[in-house]
């Protein structure tokens, strides 16, 4: 289901009524939780999220989203935990075991084939048909899929393992999955049963010894050809297995001694002194603690990890700021009422000076070496110019094929030709008749490419015209004569008869007045693009909602080549606030990103910093709470 990207709706934190009423449909569904453990997997306090989206295929889901990590979602009214849950519950539901290679099959949206099964010795968990079980690897009981049981156990054993069994909803490295901190499945070792357990679950399922044998060996696609490849695989896998939790758990025990708040304290120290030593500088103190947070820390998280500051013993910004302003790290100052604000940091403190800075670890990579997305390179801008009909005659010598212009201009040229007597009045006439002649042999050709100049172009046909044509004064070489045809493209009607000469700067500027704006916008690696008029700046207001919120709408991300929904996602995290997408009003096609809040600070410093976009196709920065005045 979630193979493919989907389109997010809305974004919001969950009421206190939805709150309780997500806790009993989770009771309800999964009635293995104990209170305890759907209290913690439904927090009372902490943030929670609603978010509903459209699949892929169309399908409406709701998400809630705890932690930064999805936890549950909602389709046609029934619930279903995500790996990511499953992670905390792995005995949630019943759970079915396939091989590493089949993984592959199942994230690019395939349903799991019954000969993909591996059949475990205590025999196949008992369900029904219609049933949610959980999928697992072979030497991991960590699940990585969901699914629904497309037949029931006996079924399974009576069709020799043959045929699809399970129809499955969602997987680990699904987009999903991607929405949350995309942390990879721990390490959970298979249950060890006792001789005397494992005759009494063989003895209720009651298998013959040799259809259990022929179905390990049979293939994916049962295939019997291909049976001795697969099970070099299987024993490969389990060896491999074997080896993982004979080593893997020799590596682990460092990590799993210690407690989740323990460890995202050290996360929480290594974001700090990553983002003063290489993120934060002078010119940028005083610097608030929230954009501190926001815009550097959270950017120095490693991948697949979130910083929570709430999992901390911490629990609080402040409190941690204090702590290192103990240290003597950093200087935090109260620069207006109820506002903190970094003021100094040294620099030269042995934890800084010794901090090293951590490397990406390469099973990261590669896990995501697939589904990263491409580095946003901003779009390079050109203003451009479009000659119109009635200024043809100046630029039609330089070579470009523009619309000649019609009659009723040639006939203001012979009015203007009082004033300048040094151009007969039969070379009017003769250029009149053969523009003519040219307009019927164009007439319905669109304008081509050509016709849009760039301000150097222009600058040097006006130049090359006048010295052509020997008008520039030679009394004075900063004056430019006006003949006829200068006349007619650039002075208004009131000045026909009264301006003779013009200065270069003034001739130049008022011949690009003159002309039609245009731009063209060249993303990395793709043609140019070409539109007439000015581009529209990326435009951020404030904007006052129900109860006298504010809230922050930013527009016109599409024009750079900026996904609305990534920038809500980066927002939501940065800003620790709810963000929607919705279609922007009086625009055909066009979405417009609400974060909750006053929010421009964040803007500016992902639009400028981060995406490298230049500021004046930004407008609205000035709109920033400004920090209090020092006491």
């Amino acid at each position: 289901m979630f193979a493919k990207a989907f389109r997010v709706k809305s974004n919001t934190a969950i009421k206190g009524s939805d709150r309780r009423k997500l806790r009993a449909d989770v009771t309800t569904a999964f009635p293995t939780l104990g209170t305890d453990q759907v209290s913690e997997l439904v927090p009372g306090k902490e943030e929670l999220n609603i978010v509903k989206l459209y699949a892929h295929k169309g399908d409406a889901v709701t998400v809630y989203v705890s932690g930064g990590n999805p936890i549950l979602f909602e389709l046609e009214k029934n619930l279903y935990p995500t790996v990511y849950t499953l992670w905390s519950y792995p005995d949630l539901l019943p759970t079915f075991t396939t091989w590493p290679l089949v993984l592959e099959k199942l994230v690019g949206g395939a349903d799991l084939m019954l000969p993909g099964l591996v059949m475990p010795p205590a025999g196949l968990p008992q369900v029904q048909k219609g049933d949610l079980c959980a999928i697992s690897l072979v030497g991991n009981r960590a699940p990585v899929a969901i699914g629904v049981a497309a037949m029931s156990t006996a079924e399974m054993l009576t069709s020799g393992l043959k045929g699809r069994g399970f129809s499955v909803l969602h997987t680990y490295q699904d987009h999903l999955w991607r929405s949350g901190n995309k942390s990879s499945p721990p390490s959970i070792a298979p249950l060890a049963l006792d001789s005397a357990d494992l005759s009494e679950e063989k003895g209720s399922v009651q298998v013959d010894s040799t259809l259990q044998r022929d179905m390990r060996h049979m293939t994916l696609e049962g295939e019997e050809e291909n049976g001795e490849v697969h099970q070099a695989c299987e024993d490969k896998s389990l060896s491999e297995a074997s080896e993982d939790t004979s080593t893997g758990g020799l590596n682990q025990d460092s990590t799993d001694s210690k407690t989740l708040q323990e460890q995202m304290d050290e996360l929480l120290q290594q974001c700090f002194l990553h983002a003063l030593k290489c993120r934060v500088k002078k010119a940028d103190l005083p610097l608030l603690t929230s954009t501190f947070l926001g815009s550097h820390m959270f950017s120095c998280c490693p991948e697949g990890r979130q910083l929570d500051i709430k999992k901390s013993s911490y629990k609080k910004l402040s409190k941690f700021l204090q702590q290192m302003q103990q240290e003597q790290i950093i200087q935090v100052k109260e620069l207006s009422k109820g506002v903190e604000s970094i003021v100094a940091v040294d620099w030269k403190h042995p934890r800084i000076t010794s901090f090293v800075i951590p490397e990406p670890s390469p099973t990261s990579q590669t896990i995501q070496e697939g589904s990263r997305e491409q580095p946003y390179h901003p779009p390079d801008i050109k203003p451009l110019y479009c000659v119109p009909a009635s200024m043809t005659l100046l630029f039609q010598e330089s070579g470009h094929n523009f619309q000649p212009p019609s009659l009723g201009k040639f006939l203001w040229t012979k009015r203007t030709s009082r004033s300048h007597p040094f151009l007969p009045v039969m070379i009017l006439h003769m250029v009149m008749l053969t523009s003519v002649r040219k307009r019927e042999e164009t007439r319905g050709r669109k304008l081509r490419k050509g016709s849009f100049l760039e301000g150097s172009e222009v600058r040097t046909i006006v130049i090359n015209y006048a010295k052509k044509n020997d008008l520039v004064d030679a009394d004075n070489k900063n004056l430019v004569k006006l003949d006829p045809i200068l006349c007619d493209c650039i002075l208004e009607k009131n000045e026909q008869h009264t301006v003779m000469k013009l200065p270069w700067d003034s001739l130049l500027t008022r011949c690009l007045e003159k002309l039609q704006p245009a731009y063209q916008v060249t993303f990395p690696g793709q043609e140019p693009i070409v539109k007439k008029g000015r581009i529209c700046p990326i435009d951020i207001t404030l904007a006052q909602r129900a109860s006298n919120k504010k809230v922050t709408v930013v527009r016109n991300l599409e024009a750079y080549g900026l996904d609305p929904y990534s920038v809500a996602a980066i927002l939501q995290q940065r800003c620790q606030a709810s963000t929607t997408v919705t279609p922007a009003p009086g625009a055909k096609d066009s979405l417009q990103v609400q974060i909750q809040g006053n929010q421009v600070h964040h803007l500016g410093w992902l639009l400028l910093e981060d995406y490298q976009l230049p500021r004046k196709h930004i407008q609205g920065l000035e709109k920033a709470p400004k920090p209090g005045k020092k006491k």
